[in-house]
């Protein structure tokens, strides 16, 4: 069930968005986020040129090289050799430039609708297609309550935690949305112990 998430309508600059995006730092790192990214995009260096969704703060695409794709304009310590590009996500046109597609807590947001037509273009466009999102379990839910207690996380960052995982996926739910053609592509989906769903999804190489 996706519903608005309230950090998507505050200014960036506003004290609000600065402390929700200081939790979603933290939420990554405790997650797991962090180390799971740093063990699989090393391995895919080989791809070509890769592309983060909702790039935010830029955190995560600085650190591996990554071009951004946001609503937002680029962070002010965005790495000037990556090309950042601010647009909706539905609307970008040159996703053929992109073989490597990565997703940090970004997909759920999407739509049904929208998610398919995201994969209608990677079908023709990428290689390979990285996303660590919400795990849509009930436990979940409980620790992420605890985890909001543990780092003192602001109401922005409670309420759209709470919707995230209302808005996660489970099993091959997030393959079958973007309607990847398994013809086309093999995927590997894990869950952590932690609430992360994660989905690595290659194209199959011909014979």
């Amino acid at each position: 069930m996706v519903s608005p998430e309230l950090l998507d309508s505050l200014p960036a600059e506003s004290a609000d968005a600065q402390h929700s995006r200081r939790d979603l730092r933290w939420f990554n790192r405790l997650l797991g986020n962090d180390r799971w990214w740093g063990r699989v995009l090393p391995s895919l260096s080989e791809i070509g040129r890769g592309i983060e969704l909702g790039a935010g703060d830029g955190v995560l695409a600085n650190r591996f090289g990554l071009d951004g794709l946001d609503l937002q304009c680029a962070p002010i310590n965005w790495n000037p050799q990556s090309e950042w590009h601010q647009s909706d996500v539905t609307a970008f046109k040159h996703w053929s430039a992109y073989p490597l597609v990565a997703a940090n807590l970004f997909l759920h947001h999407l739509s049904h609708d929208q998610l398919s037509q995201l994969g209608q273009q990677w079908n023709d466009t990428a290689q390979v297609i990285i996303a660590s999102e919400p795990w849509r379990a009930r436990g979940f839910r409980t620790g992420f309550s605890a985890l909001c207690w543990l780092i003192n996380a602001h109401e922005v960052s409670r309420h759209d935690g709470r919707v995230s995982v209302e808005a996660g996926f489970r099993g091959d739910e997030l393959p079958q949305l973007l309607q990847l053609d398994p013809t086309v592509w093999e995927w590997k989906i894990t869950h952590s112990l932690l609430g992360m769903y994660r989905m690595i999804a290659r194209r199959r190489t011909k014979p």
